[in-house]
């Protein structure tokens, strides 16, 4: 089956893209309303994009009435942000915090979610998750017919529980994959939970 994207909408080339180009891992994004609470969204369209400054990658829509979604308009606003990396255990509530909800609705109230401080930074974590990102604002672009907002952050301090935190025999850290358990995104409504890991030598030069 051939797929031509040329006389799709843009709705239908999302629609298709995001079940084929899976899985997909997801950003849980904390940001902080105007009104000093804070709001937490999910983000499939993400992923690191370089080591120097070590920066990843958000693309973030409009909301159906054409405004700015609340994570895009935070961020640009006030500057940071911190990324988390869900897992299995909290999929209902990131689920539920793609929903939008009115500006002056907090999203972490909403669910119930346990902060947790995050050491020398701004923003609050989500205690429930072990890997968090505490990320600045550094770059926008404004790309394609719609406007998304391509928005890049440099990663300034990464929270790792200490769980999922091994040492080899040569005593350099590994995360333990299996430990996180991350959940990552397939096609609308669907998810996967983390799998066999396979590890393979790295090819020599």
């Amino acid at each position: 089956m051939l797929i031509d994207l040329g006389p799709m909408s843009p709705n239908q080339v999302y629609h298709t893209v995001t079940q084929t180009l899976i899985p997909r891992p997801i950003a849980w994004v904390l940001t902080e309303n105007q009104s000093k609470s804070f709001n937490i969204a999910p983000f499939s369209y993400f992923n690191a994009i370089a080591s120097d400054p070590p920066l990843l990658m958000l693309s973030i829509g409009w909301k159906r009435d054409g405004s700015p979604k609340d994570t895009r308009r935070n961020i640009l606003e006030r500057k940071h942000f911190v990324v988390h990396i869900a897992s299995m255990d909290s999929l209902e509530s990131l689920n539920n915090s793609s929903a939008e909800l009115p500006d002056e609705v907090s999203e972490v109230e909403k669910e119930k979610l346990v902060l947790a401080e995050f050491p020398g930074f701004s923003l609050p974590r989500i205690a429930g998750c072990k890997i968090a990102f505490a990320c600045s604002f550094h770059e926008v672009h404004e790309i394609g017919q719609t406007r998304q907002a391509l928005i890049l952050g440099e990663i300034r301090t990464i929270f790792v529980d200490d769980s999922a935190v091994v040492y080899d025999a040569k005593g350099r850290m590994r995360v333990d994959a299996t430990a996180v358990g991350p959940v990552s995104r397939l096609g609308p409504g669907e998810y996967a939970e983390f799998g066999k890991i396979v590890r393979l030598p790295i090819p020599a030069a």
